[in-house]
């Protein structure tokens, strides 16, 4: 008997080690789904939560598998599946929300479709940039152009603060720049402008002056802005990224 509940246990134990990164990837495919839901419906709260979760599972299901060494190709494609939903179709649906208010005007000349179809295009590049970065094998201690969680947390965050706080509303009222806004976020979806990864390839000070600069002034930003300084934040990793380029 004895020996039974060992076997049972180590088959238990294995299946969960086995296991655990793609449980955690799937949750953040449910709570994209969830998300995107409530986005439509005009919750944004409840799709402000769930990217939040998307976001803790997204890391950890990464975490996890290097962490107890359960990496393989099954889970690889459903992290990609996972945050295409999280991260590429709701912040899509964020820019055809925004949008919507326009109908199919534009300078005052009516178009033969909405406007709101154009924010789909986030949706389109996000996958391209997904596929792109499953073939890259030099993406280790840099990102090449932004990734999909900080696109989305770019985007949904500016909408959250417009809708809850009215900042912003400069640009949610012009369909001029959230058409250049959508544009610009789409090429950098792809570019290949290197961008700063939390990855640190010494315990050097030296070495990391960029990412010191980067916690430093993201949590002043925060601190000083809190729910506008979302959007704010990723707009200033932008520029840090940029800033020091050749130091990736």
């Amino acid at each position: 008997m004895d020996i039974l509940i060992y076997y049972f246990n180590f088959a238990a134990m294995n299946f969960i080690k086995n296991n655990l990164a793609n449980a955690l990837t799937l949750g953040n495919l449910f709570a994209g789904c969830v998300g995107a839901i409530h986005l439509i419906l005009g919750d944004y709260q409840t799709t402000g939560v769930c990217l939040i979760l998307s976001c803790i599972f997204d890391f950890f299901d990464g975490f996890v598998a290097r962490a107890v060494k359960s990496n393989s190709n099954l889970g690889l494609q459903l992290d990609s599946l996972a945050d295409m939903v999280s991260f590429g179709v709701i912040p899509g649906f964020t820019m055809f929300k925004a949008f919507e208010p326009f109908g199919s005007e534009i300078l005052g000349m009516h178009l033969f479709f909405d406007l709101k179809y154009i924010g789909l295009l986030v949706t389109v590049f996000s996958c391209l940039r997904l596929a792109i970065f499953n073939l890259d094998e030099e993406q280790r201690y840099y990102f090449k152009g932004l990734n999909t969680p900080t696109n989305t947390v770019l985007l949904f965050g500016l909408y959250y603060a417009f809708k809850e706080t009215n900042t912003f509303s400069f640009l949610f009222e012009n369909e001029l720049l959230l058409i250049v806004l959508t544009l610009i976020t789409s090429w950098l979806l792809v570019s290949s402008i290197k961008m700063m990864a939390m990855k640190f390839k010494s315990k050097r000070i030296q070495d990391n002056y960029s990412k010191i600069i980067l916690l430093g002034g993201g949590i002043a930003i925060l601190a000083i802005f809190q729910i506008v300084g979302i959007p704010m934040l990723v707009i200033y990793y932008i520029l840090v990224s940029l800033i020091f380029q050749k130091q990736l």
